[in-house]
Formats: C-alpha cells, sequence, structure tokens
C-alpha cells in the first residue's frame, strides 16, 4: 500500500514559478514509477508528467514540454514537479501517481496507476 500527499499548490501570475512535492508512504518507492497529471473544472483528467521508477527515463505532455520539469528523490519518498513560465491555462487540481514497475511508455495512461494522491489546487491568474 503506498499514500501519496501533494504540497506546494496556490495561486501564482502568469509567468511565475511553482513547485509540486508529492510524498509517499510506504516501502520500495524506488520501485514505483510516478506521474502527474491534472484536471481542470469541466475537463477531464490529463496526463501532464512521468518519471520511471528508476529515475533514467522522463515523459511530458506537449503543453507543458520545456516548461515544467519532474524529478524524484528517492531518499525522501518524494517526487517533484518544478513549474515555470505558468500560464493560465495550467490552472487546475494536480494530481500524483504510482504505478508499481511503470514502463515509461504507459505512464500517459490514467489506468496503469495503482495508486493517487488527493490533489493540490494550482491557480494561475492573467
Amino acid at each position: 500500500q503506498v499514500q501519496l500527499v501533494e504540497s506546494g499548490g496556490g495561486l501564482v501570475q502568469a509567468g511565475g514559478s511553482l513547485r509540486l512535492s508529492c510524498a509517499a508512504s510506504g516501502r520500495a518507492f524506488s520501485s514505483y514509477s510516478m506521474g502527474w497529471f491534472r484536471q481542470a473544472p469541466g475537463k477531464e483528467r490529463e496526463f501532464v508528467a512521468a518519471i520511471k521508477w528508476s529515475g533514467g527515463s522522463t515523459s511530458y505532455a506537449d503543453s507543458v514540454k520545456g516548461r515544467f520539469t519532474i524529478s524524484r528523490e528517492n531518499a525522501k519518498n518524494t517526487v517533484y514537479l518544478q513549474m515555470d513560465s505558468l500560464k493560465p491555462e495550467d490552472t487546475a487540481v494536480y494530481y500524483c501517481a504510482a504505478n508499481f514497475l511503470g514502463a515509461i511508455v504507459t505512464m500517459t495512461r490514467l489506468d496503469v496507476y495503482e495508486y493517487w494522491g488527493q490533489g493540490t489546487q494550482v491557480t494561475v491568474s492573467s
């Protein structure tokens, strides 16, 4: 069993930055590929970024590529999402998720993740 808790959300002006954190409890965090997703009001949850359990591979949605960076620190059981050059369209609830030994090619899919956090709100004002 893995429990995930996101933090770091808030209100920021367009062009600003935020760093989201996702702290995982339970064992074997280093065996889980981790993903970030977001859901805006009235829209479906969508993939943002993912990092493989080994840390060697990452994947990003086209809409955030070059602006967001995903990283992990296994010693702290934490995955991060550094968000720069934020835009109003980035406004959403951001969720982290865990997939045991997930392959990077499947990490864009919601259905491969076994565990989800409760989400953290990010609001970008224009």
